[in-house]
């Protein structure tokens, strides 16, 4: 009987509800509670809201590339998520009679960042350490981890960034595939 209410209290648990901490004999820092533990175990993460309904889409159909707004992307480790800034360059000029770009704007003439949510990233758990540039060096379409997003207007969470999926590309690409190409 016991082992039944542990197996619902396990699956309850993954599926987002937030049970109160339960203290513990056993220390670790990773994760609060046994429920947390399993969401990363199963990848199970919150949905991001978005501030503003970014339009990767339009973007796209107006030939922008990826790297116009993620620019650190060629040279480090992080895309980096643009900045106001960045949008302003072009949108101090463009389509400023639209809603979505007046919201923009305002961001911008407040001097406040837009508050994005990251839609992509390893836990800490994970002790993985990717780098976007030599992914991009190597002609990595930025597709083939973030999904098709000439589909989407928000960017969504399309490709699960499991060990297999990564393990499989870098033999399909015959890149280096022991342990400490990503992990630490």
């Amino acid at each position: 009987m016991r082992w039944l209410v542990a197996v619902f209290a396990l699956g309850a648990m993954a599926c987002g509800a937030q049970p109160e901490p339960v203290p513990s004999s056993v220390f670790t820092p990773a994760h609060p509670t046994l429920g947390a533990a399993a969401r990363a175990f199963f990848s199970v993460r919150p949905r991001g809201e978005q501030p503003l309904a970014f339009p990767h889409k339009t973007h796209i159909e107006k030939e922008a590339q990826c790297t116009d707004c993620h620019e650190t992307v060629e040279r480090g480790p992080i895309a980096g998520i643009p900045s106001v800034k960045t949008c302003m360059i072009c949108h101090s000029q463009i389509a400023t009679d639209k809603p979505l770009i007046k919201q923009v704007t305002d961001y911008s003439n407040k001097g406040i960042e837009i508050p994005w949510q990251r839609v992509y990233g390893f836990s800490r758990e994970a002790h993985v350490r990717f780098n976007h540039a030599p992914h991009i060096r190597a002609s990595v379409d930025c597709a083939t981890c973030h999904g098709d997003l000439s589909k989407m207007t928000v960017a969504e969470h399309a490709v699960n960034h499991s060990m297999g999926f990564c393990v499989n590309c870098h033999r399909e690409k015959k890149a280096p595939n022991d342990c400490l190409t990503c992990h630490f």
